[in-house]
């Protein structure tokens, strides 16, 4: 048997595609940001109130080359300046994973660079990692995003353990339908957080599903409720449409508040990370900064430019897999659904910085 493949360190160019943000980053061996280039597609999708998948894939094609050029000229490289390239594998929407897959592998062959495959969450839980010095294994990783909603114990040298999910829908995907319901501009999501602003989030008492039970999350219940609550109340005024969004939005958030308290007692951590689009909330910040002061745990929230999809986090994690000897062959191939303590080889390299 040869020799496993030395560790690598230098810069390491992440791409990522797995919805409908086409992203390019570099991220150095200790962590620094060179750049960060992330194309939307809100103006593709907004007519249709959400994301197209072959809509996704379609634009993908037509920016990849270009975002991936604009993040290597922002920090002054070339391909061979490169350690290797970090490329989302899953989950996501099949069409899009493979445009950056594809063009990851083949930038990498033609330059003579390493590849790694990166899972989606553990993009997003590296991203926690990067901006926080102070978060260090183990601590709890709670997830919160369109299609995402689980909570996760980060180990130093092992893939994390699932300590609960939702069992229907995630959070951010109750945002955007409340959001559709309200005939709210997408994305839906930041919509309802901006109505919700400005109403009484006690004047509805909407239920906060399965938050006395386990670790486990249920949104669907609450989308029903918030559904018929709009029903019955039909035609509202603006003031009742923002009390009803903040009704929504405290239920929502409460819960994942009580949960990651629940599971930072249950194991014994005293670190908390909450990362996805939905980290991005407001509301959620400030109840878990207000719970942390209580309960006495660090929390740690990315900037807002982390918690949505890009590629800095997969460059950031992807740089741990190659700086810890970790190689995938151009076989590698994408995954629309996994879990991540199921794919080991895509798992966070918590603890290594390069």
């Amino acid at each position: 048997m040869g020799s496993p493949p030395a560790a690598l360190s230098g810069p390491v160019l992440g791409v990522e595609s797995s919805c409908d943000e086409m992203a390019a980053a570099v991220v150095d061996t200790d962590g620094a940001i060179l750049s960060s280039e992330v194309h939307d597609q809100a103006e593709v999708h907004r007519p249709y109130g959400g994301v197209v998948p072959e809509l996704a894939s379609r634009d993908h094609l037509r920016a990849v080359s270009t975002v991936v050029a604009a993040a290597l000229a922002k920090a002054g490289l070339e391909t061979k300046d490169l350690a290797g390239v970090a490329v989302t594998a899953g989950p996501g929407l099949m069409g899009s994973l493979l445009v950056g897959l594809s063009f990851g592998k083949a930038l990498a062959y033609r330059a003579g660079l390493p590849i790694v495959g990166v899972h989606h969450l553990a993009g997003h839980l590296a991203a926690a990692e990067l901006a926080d010095p102070e978060l260090r294994p183990p601590y709890l990783g709670l997830v919160v995003s369109g299609g995402h909603t689980a909570l996760y114990r980060i180990h130093e040298s092992e893939p994390a353990t699932t300590l609960g999910q939702t069992r229907d829908d995630a959070v951010g995907e109750a945002f955007d339908k409340v959001a559709k319901l309200l005939s709210l501009p997408y994305p839906g999501g930041p919509s309802l957080a901006r109505l919700a602003e400005k109403g009484d989030e006690t004047r509805i008492a909407f239920p906060r599903p399965m938050e006395d039970a386990g670790l486990d999350f249920s949104y669907s219940g609450l989308k029903t409720a918030v559904a018929l609550e709009i029903e019955a109340r039909s035609p509202m005024d603006e003031t009742a449409r923002a009390d009803l969004a903040a009704s929504f939005q405290a239920a929502a958030t409460d819960v994942l508040v009580t949960k990651a308290i629940r599971a930072l007692d249950e194991q014994a951590l005293s670190r908390l990370a909450i990362v996805g689009g939905v980290a991005a909330n407001a509301r959620l910040r400030e109840r878990v900064a207000e719970a942390a002061a209580r309960e006495g745990f660090h929390a740690s929230f990315p900037p807002l430019s982390l918690c949505t999809d890009n590629a800095a986090m997969i460059a950031a994690a992807g740089a741990r897999l190659l700086a810890r000897g970790e190689r995938h062959g151009l076989d590698l191939t994408a995954f629309s659904r996994v879990r991540l303590d199921e794919a080991p080889w895509v798992a966070p390299a918590s603890g290594a910085r390069g």
